[in-house]
């Protein structure tokens, strides 16, 4: 499997001439749409992870793409051919096995409302949290997705996700509100506790990564 990194949260994959796309929302401004689409994975509904003229962009160019998301989302897609699914499920689109995991948001703010949140896993090998560090039970993650940047998150918290989940391979995602110095910094934090599990940290943005 190829994965490309674009900006934020937005990412794809693309196994056996089928593409997957993840999360691509109102802050992923470089994706270029590919061909081939078969589904597009939203993991919740702020418009960091969904944005709707990216999805028409997407389904124009792939008429038989099917969006697959908590029904919290799809029931706002009434135009798109969507695939509701719930955590602990597991689909197939195309050459791609999904499993869900999670169900909500991590908590940003006592005040403001937890909605729903899916982490998924791609063909047993690429797993990716969402807005959370919700583990994907007790499965072997060859290639992690790791949010490094969020009101939702400290460094903390990602540190032991990381060494609870122990990812052979990770790379930086959710980083649009960070500077150059920032992902710098990020970096060189993530790149520590990865050495500490004998694992490694990659930032991909320019560069696809096989897994």
């Amino acid at each position: 499997m190829k994965i490309t990194k674009f900006e934020h949260a937005c990412f794809v994959v693309e196994h056996d001439g089928a593409v997957l796309v993840v999360d691509p929302g109102g802050w992923t401004t470089n994706l270029v749409v590919p061909n081939n689409v078969v589904a597009v994975v939203i993991t919740h509904a702020h418009p960091d992870h969904i944005d709707p003229k990216l999805l028409t962009a997407m389904t124009e160019k792939n008429p038989d793409a099917v969006i697959i998301a908590d029904d919290s989302v799809t029931n706002q897609l009434k135009d798109f051919k969507t695939q509701p699914v719930v955590a602990n499920e597991g689909i197939k689109v195309g050459s791609f096995e999904l499993e869900f995991f999670g169900g909500q948001h991590a908590i940003i703010s006592p005040d403001i409302p937890t909605i729903a949140n899916l982490g998924v896993l791609i063909n047993d090998t690429v797993y990716y949290p969402g807005d959370s560090f919700a583990l994907p039970d007790d499965r072997h993650v060859a290639v992690l997705a790791l949010p490094v940047s969020a009101p939702w998150m400290k460094f903390s918290e990602a540190a032991e996700f990381i060494t609870k989940l122990r990812p052979a391979k990770m790379f930086p995602t959710h980083d649009a509100i960070l500077s150059p110095a920032g992902k710098s910094l990020a970096d060189t934090m993530f790149e520590r506790v990865s050495d500490s599990i004998a694992s490694h940290y990659q930032r991909i943005d320019d560069t696809p990564l096989e897994a």
